[in-house]
C-alpha cells in the first residue's frame, strides 16, 4: 500500500514503509513521532507503550522483576510485529536500534530517523520525570554520557540524522518531513 501526502509548499511524500524514529531517551522520540504522525495522516505507535500492553505491567517492573535480557526480549518481538504493519510512525525506546536484529529488519522494512540531542537537552528532558529504569540509580549525566558513547555510533546508522535542539518539535517535524521528501527524490 503507498500513501500519498500532500504536504504544504511541496510535493506529495509517497510512503510505502513505516517511519521509525530511533534515538537516546529524552531525544523526543514521542513527541515529536506524534506530532509528525499527524502531519503525515499517519497512525503513531509507541514501541514502548505496546511492550508494557504486551507484559500486562509497566517497563520499569519488567525490569525490576524480569529483568533488562527479558525486557530486551519483548522489545525484539513487539518491533518485529510493528515493522509490519504498513506505514506508520514507530518511536522506539532507546536501546531498540542497538539490537542488531531489530535494526537489520529496521533497515529491510522502514525509514529509520536518528533524532540526535546534546547532552544538556537530554538532561533537562529526562528529570522532568523519573520513570527511565536505566536512570534510576546513580549520577543522570554519567549515565547518559555513557549512553551517549556507546549507542550514538550505532544511531549514526539510520537513514536520516535530525538534530532534536533544532528548535520546537515543530521545527524538528519540519526537518524530518524535508529529510524524507530528499530521500523520497533520491530513491
Amino acid at each position: 500500500m503507498r500513501i500519498q501526502v500532500k504536504m504544504s509548499d511541496s510535493s506529495p511524500l509517497p510512503l510505502s514503509r513505516p517511519v521509525v524514529l530511533v534515538g537516546l531517551m529524552g531525544a523526543g522520540k514521542s513527541t515529536v513521532g506524534r506530532r509528525l504522525a499527524a502531519q503525515l495522516a499517519l497512525p503513531f505507535v509507541d514501541s514502548d507503550n505496546e511492550i508494557v500492553e504486551a507484559a500486562g505491567c509497566s517497563i520499569a517492573d519488567i525490569f525490576e522483576i524480569y529483568g533488562e535480557a527479558i525486557f530486551r526480549d519483548l522489545e525484539q518481538r513487539v518491533m518485529l510485529r510493528l515493522l509490519s504493519g504498513g506505514p506508520q510512525v514507530i518511536a522506539t525506546g532507546g536501546g531498540a536500534f542497538m539490537s542488531p536484529p531489530i535494526r537489520s529488519a529496521i533497515r529491510e522494512k522502514a525509514i529509520s530517523v536518528w533524532l540526535k540531542a546534546g547532552l544538556e537537552t537530554l538532561l533537562d528532558r529526562v528529570s522532568r520525570r523519573d520513570h527511565r529504569p536505566l536512570l534510576k540509580s546513580g549520577d543522570k549525566s554519567a549515565t547518559l554520557s555513557r549512553l551517549m558513547d556507546e549507542r550514538y555510533p550505532v544511531y549514526a546508522e539510520a537513514d536520516i540524522t535530525i538534530d532534536s535542539n533544532a528548535g520546537p518539535h515543530e521545527t524538528v517535524v519540519e526537518h524530518i518531513i524535508e529529510a524524507l521528501q530528499q530521500k523520497a527524490l533520491h530513491a
